[in-house]
């Protein structure tokens, strides 16, 4: 008996022992991928910060070593009109694209899901390619469209060759979350006696609300920075991107430091709101 005890005894802090190793291990690999995921964030996020630092820079170059700190840079762009003009009409095509994609890719997620039709399976594939299609391509087909029309350049053309380039990405969430939707639960409202607006508008439409919002958000900043399909589709009137591209001969000017900044400030404060309407949600999904 006294010789079994230490043996066991033995055996035990043995296997203890080996059972530290392992955790040490990962705990190395989870170092090392804390510190590499940190590099890519410092990557991404340092230049918005060096923007953000030189909007507050009083000299007029952007370059080191700081000045004094001020905030005319911010007091001259609000107050410069054809900047103000192009941050505008960034909102007008970005807001406006926006509602298009959602109402036209909900109906097409829903028709997808819902229906069957002869090309489903080709249509299905095809709505993706606007997004995958350089925005190059997009803007000149696009053009070439407007042009065998008869319609002339303007920010409605630009709203319309957005909505075409990025309706795949309402599709493509809605549709996700209509998969994995109950349909039981649409089943008991219509046994209950709701129509079926009343149960598109009470219980799928709640219960879709993340990937709409989702998609939205994606959408309204892919059409805020967007270029190449804006480029061609433009008329007088010029977008955010396209200004700060048409003054870039002259250089990066602490104005346009300054209104990005106020538009990292705006996101941000979109970000923490969607957090903050999908909250509620989270916890649902988790009980």
């Amino acid at each position: 008996m006294s010789i079994a005890q230490p043996a066991s005894e033995e055996i035990r802090v043995l296997a203890d022992a080996g059972d530290e190793k392992p955790p040490r291990r990962r705990d190395g690999v989870a170092w090392a991928l804390k510190g590499f995921t940190g590099l890519v964030l410092a990557a991404l996020y340092f230049p918005i910060v060096v923007l953000i630092v030189f909007s507050f820079n009083d000299n007029i170059v952007t370059t080191l070593p700081l000045r004094e700190f001020t905030l005319d840079w911010y007091r001259k762009a609000l107050t410069n009109e054809d900047m103000l003009r192009a941050t505008w009409n960034s909102f007008h095509v970005a807001f406006f694209a926006t509602a298009l994609t959602l109402i036209i890719g909900t109906i097409a997620a829903f028709a997808i899901d819902r229906t069957e039709f002869p090309g489903k399976n080709v249509f299905r594939r095809l709505v993706v390619l606007p997004l995958i299609l350089p925005g190059i391509i997009t803007g000149i087909s696009m053009l070439n469209l407007f042009r065998v029309l008869g319609f002339n350049l303007s920010l409605e053309t630009v709203i319309l060759g957005h909505a075409t380039a990025l309706i795949s990405v309402v599709v493509t969430q809605v549709y996700a979350r209509l998969l994995r939707l109950n349909r039981r639960i649409e089943e008991a409202s219509g046994d209950l006696g709701a129509r079926p607006w009343q149960t598109f508008l009470y219980i799928v439409l709640p219960n879709i609300r993340s990937a709409l919002i989702g998609s939205a958000l994606i959408c309204f900043t892919l059409s805020f920075d967007e270029i190449p399909v804006t480029f061609f589709l433009t008329g007088r009137e010029n977008t955010l991107p396209m200004y700060i591209y048409s003054t870039l001969r002259k250089g990066i000017t602490p104005e346009i430091n300054a209104i990005g900044t106020l538009i990292i400030a705006a996101s941000l404060t979109i970000i923490l709101l969607s957090v903050w309407l999908l909250r509620d949600e989270g916890r649902e999904e988790k009980r």
